[in-house]
């Protein structure tokens, strides 16, 4: 493959990850146990409030490593238009969750987790670094986010 587009400035790439947000409905969610041990999944999320916010089982592996660890590292994309995003988790049981992100959820995704089996949990992430990048010749300016403040 030969790299014809010139790259992305920063703006455009976070114009663009919002986008992604808005639009993209599975996002890929890595995730360790307290001996390291990896957890890779994907799952239905909502950008909503400038989190991310997820829902699954707390009986899961995914589960228990976001309420346990509180780290996650989250992707969008293909290997040729990548974005991660490492963030902080918190966990709302289904009672708990805030009425405006379980109903931005149930929108997006058509899922009300509320109405489901109480071992269901919400996940918020709240985002402390983003990076997007589509090729090699974006990686020198690849960090649209650094210490939970957008950089552009």
């Amino acid at each position: 493959m030969k790299i014809t587009e010139p790259p992305r400035t920063p703006e455009r790439r976070k114009a663009d990850l919002m986008v992604r947000l808005e639009r993209e409905n599975d996002i890929w969610v890595a995730t360790s146990d307290s001996a390291g041990v990896p957890c890779l999944v994907p799952l239905w999320f909502v950008w909503h409030d400038a989190c991310v916010w997820l829902c699954t089982r707390l009986t899961n592996p995914t589960g228990r490593n976001l309420r346990d660890g509180r780290h996650a590292r989250l992707a969008l994309g293909d290997t040729r238009d990548v974005v991660l995003v490492d963030g902080e988790a918190d966990v709302f049981t289904v009672r708990e969750v805030p009425p405006a992100a379980a109903e931005a959820f149930r929108a997006k995704t058509g899922w009300d987790p509320r109405e489901d089996h109480a071992s269901y949990a919400f996940f918020r992430v709240r985002p402390h670094a983003v990076q997007a990048w589509c090729e090699q010749h974006e990686l020198p300016r690849r960090h649209l986010m650094r210490d939970g403040a957008w950089v552009v």
